[in-house]
């Protein structure tokens, strides 16, 4: 289990106007929170290093010529670390999660055409070792894509 990590009132500010705006300027944080630019430099640093915040550009797999969006439901029936370093080598998987219940693995993948989704799913997770079943839930649309939510006291 991961340690928790402690925040002040400041860093839930920082971090909270980061989620609003990642681009946001040292300087312009430090007025809303009454620091100097050097020290919110510091304190959005010391949380980078502490694997609090993570910096990323985020795409529009759509304007990248990737229409065909899925998620993949994978049962297992043994090595389940294996299966997951086999699924994280696929280009096209771009988030891996494991869990309980009916499905072992969720997959959610990127595709060019409906073809290529097939030939994924087929040719690619059904022929990794210990994948028991594969059932494919391809999205009509994406109605909330979240990337800010609360911080816990």
């Amino acid at each position: 289990m991961t340690a928790r990590i402690e925040l002040d009132a400041l860093d839930k500010t920082l971090i909270r106007r980061l989620q609003e705006d990642g681009r946001a300027s040292y300087t312009d944080l430090g007025k809303e929170v009454g620091l100097s630019a050097p020290a919110v430099r510091a304190r959005v640093q010391r949380l980078t290093e502490r694997g609090l915040l993570q910096f990323a550009a985020v795409t529009d797999p759509l304007k990248l010529g990737l229409p065909v969006m899925a998620l993949l439901g994978v049962k297992v029936d043994n090595g389940v670390q294996e299966i997951i370093d086999a699924l994280e080598r696929i280009d096209r998987v771009i988030y891996l999660v494991a869990t309980a219940g009916s499905f072992d693995l969720f997959v959610e993948v990127v595709c060019r055409t409906m073809d290529e989704l097939s030939t994924l799913i087929n040719d690619g997770v059904r022929t990794i070792p210990g994948v028991r079943e594969v059932e494919s839930f391809p999205y009509f649309g994406i109605h909330v894509h979240r990337f800010t939510w609360d911080i816990p006291d």
